[in-house]
C-alpha cells in the first residue's frame, strides 16, 4: 500500500494517473446534483415552520460541511508534506485552498440569505457565524502567503505550519452551537440520529456527495496545472509540451 502511495506521488506518475480518475469524478458529480437538485425541488417536502425557504438548506448546509473538510484535508496535507517531504501533498494543500475558500464563501452566503426570513437580518455575530467568518479569513490567508514567496519549498512550509495552527477552528466551529448560546439551530444529524423528515435527509446527502466528488475533480485538475508549473524544466514535461 505505501509502495502504491508513494508511486503515485510520483510527479509522472500522478499526472498520468489523475486524468484517468477525473473523468470517474465528474460523472458522479453530474448524476448525484441531478437526482439531488429533483429531490430538493420536487419530492422534499416545505419545512412546517420555515416553508419553502428551508430548501436553502441543500446548498447551505453541505457547502458549510466541506468548508470543514476541506480545511482537515489540506491541514492533514500539510503535515503530510511537512514530515515526509512529499511534495504532491505541498500541491494538494494548496490548490485547496481556493476552493475551500469558495465553498465557505457559498455556505456564509446561503445562510445569510437562509437568515433574513428567520432571524430578520442578514448578518449577526453568532458563534457559529463568526467562527465559520474566520474560517474564510484563513483560507484568504493561506492563499495571500502562499503567494508571498518567490521560492515555492520557502511558501509551502510556511502555509504548512498556518494551515496546522489553523486546525484548531475546526472543532469551535463544530461545536460552537453546543459551547455558547446560539442563534444558528442545532445539528440535525448525528452518529446516532437524524432528526430531519427522510427525504430532505436523501436531498442533503445526495447534494453533499456530489460537492465531494466536485472538489476530488477540482483538486486533481487544478493540482496537475500546479504540478506542471514546478515540473517545467523536468524531462518528462517537456516531452508532454512536445506532444
Amino acid at each position: 500500500m505505501w509502495k502504491w502511495i508513494q508511486a503515485f506521488a510520483s510527479p509522472k506518475i500522478f499526472y498520468q494517473t489523475s486524468e484517468k480518475i477525473i473523468p470517474w469524478l465528474m460523472m458522479p458529480f453530474v448524476v448525484l446534483s441531478l437526482l439531488g437538485l429533483y429531490w430538493s425541488f420536487v419530492v422534499s417536502p416545505a419545512d412546517y415552520q420555515q416553508g419553502d425557504s428551508v430548501r436553502i438548506m441543500y446548498v447551505h448546509v453541505p457547502s458549510a460541511w466541506m468548508s470543514l473538510f476541506i480545511y482537515v484535508v489540506m491541514a492533514v496535507a500539510s503535515g503530510i508534506g511537512l514530515i515526509w517531504q512529499i511534495k504532491l501533498a505541498h500541491i494538494v494543500a494548496n490548490v485547496s485552498a481556493s476552493i475551500g475558500a469558495s465553498f465557505t464563501f457559498l455556505a456564509l452566503a446561503t445562510g445569510s440569505i437562509w437568515g433574513k426570513p428567520m432571524w430578520g437580518a442578514w448578518w449577526a455575530w453568532d458563534a457559529r457565524l463568526t467562527s465559520e467568518l474566520i474560517l474564510l479569513f484563513l483560507y484568504l490567508a493561506y492563499i495571500s502567503l502562499n503567494n508571498a514567496f518567490d521560492n515555492p519549498k520557502t511558501g509551502d512550509k510556511a502555509c504548512a505550519v498556518l494551515a496546522i495552527v489553523g486546525l484548531v477552528n475546526i472543532p469551535i466551529i463544530y461545536y460552537s452551537v453546543e459551547w455558547w448560546n446560539s442563534l444558528h439551530q442545532g445539528s440535525s444529524i448525528s452518529v446516532t440520529k437524524v432528526s430531519m423528515q427522510i427525504d430532505m435527509f436523501i436531498a442533503l446527502m445526495l447534494i453533499s456527495f456530489a460537492f465531494k466528488f466536485l472538489y476530488g475533480a477540482l483538486m486533481l485538475l487544478r493540482a496537475r496545472d500546479e504540478m506542471l508549473i514546478r515540473e517545467q524544466n523536468s524531462r518528462w514535461v517537456k516531452e508532454i509540451i512536445g506532444e
